[in-house]
């Protein structure tokens, strides 16, 4: 089956998660992505453990799909092999600093000079630009810069990051985005461009409720747990045995919600008649709610509340998450047969196109796996292949 992106070439030369996350989006719509490591291997190759035979977990986690070639760009003839395959590209991603891709002569103006239509993009902890380009980014960085840690965990406790490094994982969405973006364009044009963006914007754009009302009230908000701050009740709740979340935020679910736990005094109490005096005494409902939930099991509260029609779901550890029957009707854990580990899993394609749905394919490359292969592609012998490995220019 056809495959969206097939015949998109793209040169990603980055390291652990947001730049490889990137690519990985694309190449399981089909795009073609070779994946440039230096000699040692992208970071991630070392963060261990998990392993799985030898093989480091969190590298395959993020880089299937994609083939892999070996470079070192500090050697002229390294360089020039990159040169070479940045003119056949459509699409290159890279995750340093900025200046690091210009310091190597590699940067976007060098590059777009041999390919016009190249589409360059970078992601950085702060953008190309402004005061900050020159620091290092981490997502714990980004998430504490853009708010997000200021608005996370619960009232009057330390400070908590996002549990996954979301500022890494927007950044890699948001470059997928602009490229699509930018891809049309170049079909329509010719035309390639450069891409900016950074950990911090990418953090920063997910508060659009916190910034609403900080635009609005000149608040900081603070962090509430499980609750949500325009609505309620929209939050987690204890039963007798575990935990689950509850959503009844509409007038029409809050109503489902009294009934079902037969508690119809709460329609009469003017403390909660509308969302915004849910919100508004929140503390005050929870509590209400938490006294009922206590005293029955997740179970019959998945039950009674589900049969009700009120949004309703446990709070899963993540082995009930890949046996539950919705998540394995969505093939979202795929087996993949790797050349060193063996049989592993990966996490599936988390959307589903009807006339080109994306593939897993092929499993993260082993260090400089597709070396040869790509050389090869780009017109060099085998003897001049040979060359460049006695001279460490790829491995």
């Amino acid at each position: 089956m056809v495959l969206a992106l097939e015949g998109m070439r793209v040169l990603e030369i980055t390291q652990v998660m947001s730049g490889p996350f990137c690519g990985l989006l694309l190449a399981d719509m089909g795009a073609d992505v070779i994946k440039v490591e230096k000699p040692q291997g992208d970071d991630s190759r070392r963060m261990v453990p998990p392993m799985i035979r030898g093989e480091s977990a969190p590298f395959m986690a993020i880089n299937r799909n994609k083939r892999g070639i070996s470079l070192d760009l500090k050697t002229s003839q390294g360089k020039q092999i990159f040169r070479r395959l940045a003119a056949r590209a459509d699409v290159l991603i890279e995750n340093f600093r900025p200046g690091t891709m210009d310091g190597l002569g590699l940067g976007y103006d060098a590059l777009s000079a041999d390919n016009s239509s190249l589409i360059y993009c970078s992601i950085s902890g702060f953008g190309q630009t402004g005061p900050y380009r020159d620091r290092g980014g981490f997502d714990l960085v980004a998430q504490a810069m853009s708010g997000l840690i200021s608005i996370t965990g619960n009232p009057d406790e330390s400070a908590v990051k996002v549990g996954v490094p979301i500022a890494d994982l927007n950044a890699g969405i948001y470059a997928c985005y602009a490229i699509l973006a930018a891809y049309i364009h170049r079909l329509k044009t010719g035309q390639g461009q450069r891409i900016d963006t950074s950990l911090l914007e990418a953090s920063l754009a997910y508060t659009f409720w916190e910034s609403a009302i900080f635009f609005a009230t000149g608040d900081n908000p603070p962090p509430m747990g499980s609750a949500h701050r325009l609505s309620a009740p929209y939050q987690v709740f204890k039963a007798a045995d575990g935990h689950f979340a509850l959503g009844a935020a509409n007038q029409a679910n809050w109503h489902k919600l009294c009934d079902a736990i037969g508690r119809a005094d709460l329609l009469e109490d003017p403390r909660f008649g509308t969302n915004s005096d849910r919100t508004a005494n929140q503390a005050e409902l929870a509590r209400i709610l938490e006294t009922v939930f206590a005293g029955k099991p997740v179970d019959h509260w998945m039950a009674a509340l589900g049969e009700s029609g009120v949004p309703v779901g446990p709070v899963y550890n993540l082995n009930q998450v890949y046996n539950d029957p919705q998540v394995i009707a969505r093939d979202m854990s795929v087996e993949i047969e790797h050349p060193a580990a063996g049989s592993t899993r990966v996490i599936g394609v988390p959307v589903k196109l009807s006339a080109t749905p994306g593939r897993i394919r092929r499993p993260a490359p082993m260090l400089g796996e597709h070396t040869d292969q790509i050389l090869a592609e780009i017109g060099l012998s085998a003897d001049a292949i040979r060359d460049l490995r006695e001279n460490k220019a790829v491995f």
